[in-house]
């Protein structure tokens, strides 16, 4: 998963662009025919221009409007905003931005651009429809009165950014007046989130009771630490050379009078409205189903996050059909280590036997950074480029570990200045099993997620929303698809480690019949956990986590499978027309070469290179 505050202003990102030019690492796709014929030579450096025109415009007003995704690229001309995020001007302002582009876009001649701008024309096609789609007045009745969730509200994310290990950056004076300025705007964006809900109230379109109350658990958490161990006062525990003593000074005590003048206070009186006010109208059904206009909004989002056409019931069928193959291939480890009793028993002896115990924080650390080295050495035979961003391990901040995934990832800066990470959960650590580390890693690190998001990224010759934009189902399914590397790069050599690998496979299929069967079906909370308890060695803390995330995020946890299938069916596809020419290296360099593609866009261009190679 990755852990980013981009995830969770994901309109943002649908409009980012630039006026970079789209050629890639390797050469580019040969044109379409019917392109190549269709207009004078000079015609596509014309129509290309003003593609690149659009994207640049789009970029910078999606920046403006948007602060903080400047803030996670390390663009900080606009560190001093919050941004608004949550009002109807703001709404507005994106529904015409998104609007005038396309407008803009049907201007330009398709068939005049290259093949490479072609492919750019149709991904900013795609995701500005898409997200135009869900600012409809309609879409917004149904999310804009919903505006926290304990995964990806704001409270989980801006006291990461602002905490001196996040994205913004504390290296001069600078850095710490606009962290101030930000915190006085977020105190301010909580009575706004207050208002939100107040409108769901009215209109009838409520958070479930139990997304409602694990929020005011994480007010509390962070309520707790006070003032001095607060999340807010970690940049002013340390400063940087430069910062003169009387500055130090000044800046501790602003930063701890906003922290207990403005942002306690606003999160009591969200805790206390939630807690009192909002907690007995939320809903008691945990799916869309239950809510009204959910069934709409679902759909949507299916195709939001998969990028395809798919109705609840063809997902369900399809991670039935996943769920069944996989335990087949898991009979078949529990056969080779010489299990004697049930697959179930299979899974409980995983869940309890000591030896499959992390035996402390520190050691699941050291274990990811023997992993990682593992990795390392052999990551070379797959990938032709690999990133210059670094890759750090680090445990998930306490603060929202209790809630959080078991692994994430958090992407770095272009120019290096700050790390990709990857972070380990160590939350209720009996509770948690060592099978499956080696998997864990390669789709949040290497080659999964860091090597996606990183690439992407440095390739100063992408569009920028094609740089630090995309799709969910691509940038999910390569992760997941990352995790099937695990035999070419010589991991999963003990059978326990490999059995693991298969439960994380189990987990995303799992997610296909879990989430639909909430939101699409109407199966409770505990139905769910029970389904993905009996069909894996998941930890109960785990498997409450996972489902309690499906909860609050519909339709996100489809993206994984779905985009690793498609990436699997291209391989395979690739594999066959170009046999003994068949060159993995190139394959990845095509798959990653252009950022986080919807799969249409993708399979489209993997044709294209089939057919050049041929």
């Amino acid at each position: 998963m990755i852990r980013s505050a981009l995830l969770a202003t994901a309109s943002a990102l649908f409009l980012s662009a630039c006026a970079a030019s789209m050629a890639e690492p390797q050469a580019a796709p040969a044109p379409e025919p019917q392109a190549a014929a269709a207009a004078a030579p000079a015609q596509p450096a014309i129509q290309g221009a003003q593609l690149h025109a659009l994207f640049k415009a789009s970029d910078e007003s999606n920046l403006r409007r948007n602060p903080l995704s400047a803030l996670f690229r390390g663009d900080l001309r606009y560190a001093d905003q919050l941004g608004d995020g949550i009002s109807e001007a703001y709404y507005a302002a994106e529904r015409a931005a998104g609007e005038n582009e396309l407008r803009q876009l049907a201007a330009i001649d398709r068939a005049s651009l290259s093949a490479t701008d072609q492919l750019a024309h149709d991904v900013f096609k795609w995701q500005t429809e898409m997200q135009l789609r869900g600012l409809t007045p309609e879409m917004l009745a149904l999310t804009a009165v919903r505006p926290l969730d304990h995964f990806f509200g704001i409270h989980t994310y801006y006291p990461d950014i602002a905490s001196g290990q996040g994205v913004a950056p504390f290296k001069t004076l600078a850095d710490y007046e606009n962290n101030l300025k930000r915190h006085h705007q977020y105190a301010a964006a909580v009575d706004k989130i207050i208002g939100r809900f107040r409108e769901g109230m009215a209109s009838g379109v409520v958070q479930p009771k139990l997304v409602v109350r694990n929020i005011v658990d994480q007010l509390d958490l962070q309520l707790k630490q006070g003032v001095e161990g607060s999340t807010f006062q970690g940049p002013v525990q340390k400063f940087p050379e430069g910062i003169p003593a009387a500055d130090q000074t000044r800046l501790r005590a602003a930063h701890a009078a906003v922290i207990r003048g403005e942002i306690r206070p606003a999160y009591v009186r969200l805790r206390d409205f939630l807690k009192n006010e909002y907690l007995p109208a939320a809903r008691e059904g945990v799916g869309l189903v239950h809510m009204k206009g959910g069934p709409q909004l679902y759909t949507y989002l299916i195709e939001q996050n998969t990028t395809l056409k798919l109705n609840a019931g063809e997902v369900h069928a399809l991670g039935l059909s996943e769920v069944a193959r996989i335990r087949s291939e898991m009979e078949a480890i529990r056969s080779r280590v010489g299990f004697k009793g049930t697959l179930a028993q299979f899974f409980q002896h995983i869940r309890t036997d000591p030896k499959f115990k992390p035996k402390s924080k520190e050691w699941l650390r050291d274990e990811y950074f023997a992993i990682g080295r593992r990795v390392d050495a052999r990551i070379g035979e797959l990938f032709s480029t690999l990133p210059k961003t670094r890759l750090e391990i680090r445990p998930v901040p306490e603060y929202r570990e209790k809630t959080d995934a078991g692994g994430s990832y958090q992407g770095g800066t272009p120019d290096g200045s700050r790390p990709g990470v990857f972070y380990f959960n160590s939350y209720d650590l009996p509770s948690r099993t060592t099978p499956g580390m080696e998997t864990l890693y390669l789709h949040e690190g290497a080659p999964g997620h860091h090597f996606q998001i990183s690439l992407a990224q440095e390739n100063e010759a992408l569009p920028n929303f094609m740089r630090f934009g995309g799709t969910t189902a691509f940038a999910e399914g390569w992760g997941l698809y990352a995790e099937t590397l695990w035999d070419e790069l010589g991991l999963e050599t003990d059978p326990y480690q490999r059995y693991g690998g298969l439960d994380d496979e189990m987990l995303r299929a799992m997610r296909l019949v879990v989430d639909t069967g909430i939101h699409a079906k109407g199966w409770t909370r505990d139905q769910a956990i029970k389904y993905m308890l009996d069909n894996s060695a998941m930890g109960k803390t785990d498997a409450t986590a996972e489902v309690e995330r499906y909860i609050a995020i519909p339709g996100q946890a489809l993206a994984y499978k779905v985009g690793q299938l498609k990436i699997l069916e291209l391989r395979a596809r690739a594999e066959k027309a170009l046999g003994a020419r068949f060159d993995i290296r190139a394959f990845h360099e095509r798959v990653l070469g252009t950022g986080a593609l919807p799969l249409g866009v993708l399979e489209q261009k993997i044709d294209n290179w089939i057919a050049s190679q041929a």
